[in-house]
């Protein structure tokens, strides 16, 4: 998904220089005063400038740049047609802004390599859109219904986009589970106002279901911008992420945080995301140089909605409330100081405290993580990956036998340099991070020695950080 540095003419004839994905949604933001102060003083503006990079690291570096320039500088830069691609984006801007009848979507899995069940305790994660994805191919209907046909498992559904909440198809018979997350989609996006059309979407994947690796959520965020391009309504990613998270939360059922559904809207292709769920700030971080992601299915599933997925999230909560007990003023984990939990750890209930290692554990490793990425730091990185397993194993207890056979084989074969289960654990995926040129042998001995130890077949693979939920050829 591309990036942009823009420069906007203010009314009293001077240049305001910025980046964004969209640089005609984000001028109707300033001119509507929701952009910065300056723009709010100096309104209405005019779009002028436009230059596509490659990453929100390259707009960052040219915005500081062309801010620097003098004003008779600035001017020649808009005047370059190699460099202001202005034209070129607005007559794509308009294709687009046309209502297609049929059109392809492609909605990526994502794999999170650190900070695991620490999006719903203000934590820090530092997740990766991945290569593999849902294509969803639309067709806009006339008649306010969902026609879903769900082509890997050979299932189809019609149900009333006007009678939502009852949960039911048109023969008034309960929805089958892969039907509540489209139509939660929808619930959430009809709560907050925005137009839902009727679709038919016939959908397959090639992310593993039930391995952690956010199927659910590839599906969430390509009905919701399948609905955003049918109906021609703007929001930013954000918002829809949140929205998508509502349903999941609260029409499906599952008490999940915002990781996943922000990592589908927002990946960047070669890049980690670092994402504050306190504060919701955001970041990309460049992998590592010279290394593989390789993630390996253990083959082993589970289903969130019945495993301890919301046992361990209540108990986050209660572990808070506890601390708050000796500390009221811990606004969240992100507060709780290390030594603080442990002069405490023997007076919490021995399940609780381990919950709360964990988490304020985990917190500290994604800081660190952080810097070993800004560094290129890849063996630092992986060191951090191993703590985190050992972590969700011993406090977090969400790991399984065939997670753990994964990451120590793993971690035996050369050119590995970390390794850890992803996702909310209870079976599912591990990710591994690997010296590149140590790779497809680490693929082929993995699955085989997993095979002896367990006798089971485990679908290994190198995956690559992808751009997030787009248009196809968007």
């Amino acid at each position: 998904m591309a990036y942009y540095c823009y420069m906007l003419k203010c009314k009293n004839g001077n240049y305001y220089t910025g980046w964004s994905k969209d640089p005609f949604r984000r001028l109707k933001q300033h001119n509507a005063g929701r952009g910065a102060r300056y723009t709010r003083m100096n309104a209405p503006c005019e779009l002028v400038y436009a230059e596509e990079v490659p990453d929100l690291s390259a707009a960052l570096k040219l915005e500081s740049k062309i801010k620097t320039l003098k004003p008779a500088q600035k001017k020649s830069l808009i005047s370059n047609p190699e460099r202001n691609q202005l034209p070129k984006i607005t007559a794509l801007s308009k294709a687009r802004s046309k209502k297609p009848k049929h059109f392809t979507v492609l909605s990526p899995g994502r794999v999170n390599l650190l900070g695991e069940h620490i999006d719903y305790n203000d934590g820090i994660v530092l997740p990766i859109a991945i290569d593999r994805k849902v294509t969803l191919q639309v067709k806009t209907l006339k008649e306010p219904v969902l026609r879903l046909n769900a082509l890997d498992m050979d299932e189809k559904v019609e149900l009333s986009l006007e009678d939502l909440d009852s949960k039911t198809d048109l023969n008034q018979q309960p929805l089958p589970p892969f039907a509540l997350y489209p139509a939660g989609v929808a619930w959430a996006l009809k709560a907050a106002g925005l137009p839902v059309s009727g679709l038919e979407v016939s959908y397959s994947s090639d992310i593993p279901m039930g391995a952690g690796l956010s199927s659910s959520a590839a599906v969430e965020l390509g009905f919701a911008l399948a609905w955003q391009i049918a109906a021609g309504w703007e929001i930013e990613r954000m918002e829809m992420a949140l929205l998508c998270k509502q349903a999941e939360n609260d029409y499906v059922g599952l008490k999940s945080g915002l990781m996943d559904q922000f990592s589908v809207a927002h990946g960047v292709a070669g890049h980690a995301l670092a994402l504050d769920t306190r504060s919701l700030d955001w970041q990309t971080l460049r992998l590592p140089p010279d290394t593989s992601v390789v993630i390996a299915d253990s083959a082993q599933r589970r289903k969130l909605t019945e495993s301890g997925y919301n046992k361990r999230k209540q108990e986050c909560s209660d572990a808070l409330q506890i601390l708050r007990s000796w500390c009221s003023d811990l606004a969240s984990w992100r507060d709780v100081d290390p030594s603080f939990l442990e002069a405490h750890l023997a007076e919490m209930p021995t399940d609780i405290g381990k919950r709360a290692q964990h988490v304020v554990g985990e917190i500290q490793r994604v800081q660190q993580g952080c810097k070993c990425l800004e560094a290129g730091d890849a063996q630092g990185f992986g060191e951090l990956m191993f703590a985190s397993h050992s972590s969700l194993k011993e406090l977090y207890e969400v790991s399984s036998f065939e997670l753990d056979s994964l990451v120590e084989v793993a971690a035996s074969l050369p050119g590995c340099l970390g390794a850890r289960l992803t996702g909310a654990g209870f079976g599912g995926c591990t990710v591994n991070l690997v010296q590149k040129e140590f790779a497809p042998e680490f693929i082929e001995q993995l699955s085989n020695q997993y095979t002896k130890k367990t006798g089971l077949i485990a679908s290994v693979f190198e995956c690559f950080a992808s751009d997030g939920a787009r248009l196809l050829n968007d």
